[in-house]
């Protein structure tokens, strides 16, 4: 699909008053002559509920592995000088790191293991790419908090997202405890699409990367979806795989103890809901944030 071709908006947004909208799109997209790569339990969970956790994917060994490449990168000069690494507004800590896919030899392996990119082809039942990858650091005392959002509403807004056909996938590198601000997210909240009120400002993702005040849904829209699906905390130890719906409603609290909460995040988009214009009268937010160029299947 050609980045400048236009499509229908079927999910508008930032044009008029919050409203919930009910989802147009299929969850798990999966032909029923496939064989799930995780208990078919797993994934009737994931169709009802949005998201569902896989633990111990991983072994003690390989998150080593991971912990130690996350720390080679945060004290890597020509990381930080990237302009592909945000810092905490205050602070100044290093809160993320993108395009970790393309940057690291290790990250690159990670973002195609079978145990991930086989199960988002099975729940896309398409071929995928990396739309989106990063670090997340989350440190102890000072991390900041990541406010209620949904993923596609900036994805389509800001991106060109076209469909609801794509997951994230957070690998989580370290202990995540219910009180160093675990992800959090609203049972059945990706079956309704959270129209949001204002318009996109000029280069929107400087200040979105840091603390997102458009897209975001409004108190009455987290009240009614809340009201029917209660919030989850996904607490789980080193080496788990969290895997949810892109328009799964999830945010997380800041972390005041000393424990930091470190992960891995890819989003697998299927190849054919590659993006096309923004649906804001704003030009493309950057490839490390947006991968629009040179786009092939995860081998």
């Amino acid at each position: 699909m050609n980045s400048l071709e236009k499509t229908t908006d079927v999910y508008p947004s930032r044009q008029g008053g919050a409203q919930l909208i009910e989802r147009q799109d299929p969850t798990v997209y999966q032909v029923r002559d496939k064989v799930a790569p995780v208990p078919v339990q797993q994934i009737a969970h994931y169709a009802e509920k949005g998201f569902m956790l896989l633990e111990d994917v991983f072994s003690e060994a390989e998150v080593l592995g991971f912990q130690r490449e996350l720390e080679r990168l945060r004290g890597s000069d020509a990381q930080v000088a990237s302009g592909e690494t945000i810092t905490e507004p205050e602070s100044g800590d290093i809160r993320s790191i993108f395009r970790i896919h393309e940057s690291s030899p290790v990250f690159n392996a990670l973002a195609a293991d079978k145990r991930l990119a086989d199960l988002a082809r099975y729940i896309l039942d398409d071929e995928v790419y990396i739309h989106q990858s990063r670090l997340n650091y989350k440190p102890g005392f000072r991390g900041k908090e990541f406010y209620w959002h949904s993923d596609f509403e900036t994805w389509h807004v800001e991106d060109g997202m076209p469909r609801m056909r794509a997951l994230s996938m957070s690998i989580t590198l370290t202990e995540n405890y219910e009180y160093n601000g675990p992800l959090m997210l609203i049972p059945g909240s990706h079956l309704q699409y959270a129209a949001c009120e204002g318009e996109t400002p000029d280069n929107h993702y400087q200040a979105s990367l840091k603390k997102q005040e458009y897209g975001v849904p409004s108190d009455a829209q987290l009240e009614e979806m809340a009201k029917g699906g209660g919030i989850v905390s996904a607490k789980c130890k080193p080496g788990s795989v969290i895997i949810f719906d892109c328009n799964t409603m999830h945010g997380s609290n800041g972390n005041i103890s000393p424990k930091p909460r470190s992960n891995v995040f890819f989003v697998y988009n299927a190849i054919s809901n590659q993006v096309v214009s923004p649906f804001c009268d704003q030009p493309p937010r950057p490839e490390f944030i947006c991968s629009r160029e040179n786009i092939k299947p995860l081998s």
